[in-house]
């Protein structure tokens, strides 16, 4: 890595152990916090697995290969003999034939042995919730190391077991989430830890152990010049959206489900979803038991630009997540100026603000609050004008990725 022009700027290496930017919001973190850093005068290279992101220019990735074990086109594949290099390619699929997920520990393992010869090129090593043994021997290593936790991942699995039917399902899940105890580990040993929310931190300590005085609160932010409202968009008349990057209880979709067929009791709506069923989802069952076929259309994965046709098309935008951390689907549909109608899970009134403010708030987990507080947005041009503008002005106050890259960088500051 070239040194910095400036004394005072940075040499950073980020991690990121799925470089997908449309895997949750760690791709997109990773995206953007790249870019701003470059943007800031500072230098920085990603460390990435597959699948590898798409970067800003000027930011370059180093690709750490693994067996790729779950690419879309081949999932659980059995790699040939001759892919097997090391034994970390051997515990990675032994884990994955175990019924485990294997890619944040030998990810990190990995990246460990890629950064023993670059000691020297870097001031600071960014882990982006990989959290595997590997990053406590960078930290050996000699190399300064902060963590990202964007929620902690205990929730995720809490929902998950919650909904495991039968004790097949249930130790399934617990297999697939074996890599939590490691993370708690990881976790309470980084020197420091940024998350995204008030919200997120105290559920790390209180369900990962991390001491409250080792966090730092950085929310991370939206491209406000990419996210806008679109004016010259027609909005479709009931159009409700929502996005759900990934398929799993804690997004709420089947409630939403539920919810929209309440809605439609009383008037016409219709639901967009961004995201893509996983095999064995219980939407596409839920869609045909309520009898919404014709009125949810699943957008599948969609680039930015068609996201904010999206947003501009509908009327009002949903986020019915059991649980978030954050929520970038929130912060993007209100930086394009759209009212929003959420739950109370996890981080969202830290993100969208007191009831009425920027969004209507409902419990989770509650089809009978959300379709009436749906109902109420539908009906009120007024309200959703009103929404919608404090929303956009929320957004450009708090949450860009500029102020994002600047809050991290003092971070790191500390840390060195």
């Amino acid at each position: 890595m070239p040194e910095p022009a400036d004394p005072e700027a940075l040499r950073v290496a980020l991690l990121a152990y799925r470089g997908n930017p449309h895997s949750g919001g760690q791709g997109v973190y990773a995206h953007y916090l790249t870019r701003e850093l470059l943007a800031l005068g500072h230098t920085v290279e990603v460390f990435s697995g597959p699948p590898y992101p798409r970067l800003a220019p000027g930011v370059p990735v180093v690709e750490v290969p693994s067996l790729d074990l779950y690419r879309p086109e081949d999932p659980f594949r059995t790699p040939a003999l001759g892919e097997f290099r090391d034994l970390i390619d051997v515990a990675e699929f032994a884990t994955m034939c175990a019924a485990g997920f294997p890619e944040p520990l030998t990810f990190s393992l990995r990246a460990r042995r890629a950064l023993r010869t670059r000691r020297g090129d870097f001031d600071v090593v960014h882990d982006n919730q990989c959290l595997g043994y590997g990053i406590l021997g960078i930290a050996r290593d000699g190399l300064p190391v902060v963590g990202t936790i964007h929620h902690p991942i205990t929730v995720d699995r809490a929902l998950e077991l919650s909904h495991a039917e039968g004790w097949r399902r249930q130790m399934s899940v617990r297999r697939w989430y074996g890599f939590v105890r490691m993370q708690k580990r990881v976790a309470r040993r980084i020197p420091r830890v940024l998350t995204v929310s008030e919200s997120s931190a105290g559920d790390i300590a209180a369900q990962m152990g991390v001491r409250r005085d080792r966090m730092s609160v950085v929310p991370v932010g939206v491209d406000t010049g990419l996210f806008r409202p679109l004016p010259h968009v027609a909005r479709v008349p009931g159009r409700l959206m929502t996005t759900a990057s990934a398929d799993v209880p804690l997004k709420g979709l089947v409630p939403l489900l539920e919810a929209l067929a309440k809605v439609r009791t009383e008037r016409h709506a219709e639901l967009v979803v961004v995201g893509q069923p996983r095999d064995g989802s219980l939407v596409p069952a839920t869609i045909e038991r309520l009898g919404l076929e014709g009125a949810v259309t699943i957008a599948g994965v969609v680039d930015n630009l068609r996201m904010i046709e999206l947003y501009a098309e509908a009327e009002v935008a949903v986020v019915p997540s059991l649980y978030e951390g954050f929520s970038l689907p929130a912060v993007e549909a209100m930086a394009c100026g759209l009212p929003l109608v959420t739950t109370t899970g996890g981080a969202l009134p830290e993100v969208v603000g007191a009831e009425g403010e920027c969004a209507l708030l409902v419990p989770p987990n509650d089809p009978g609050a959300l379709a009436t507080a749906i109902v109420r947005a539908l009906d009120d041009a007024d309200l959703r004008a009103r929404l919608g503008a404090a929303g956009r002005e929320r957004v450009l106050q708090r949450f860009t990725w500029r102020a994002t890259a600047e809050a991290t960088v003092d971070v790191y500051r500390q840390v060195i």
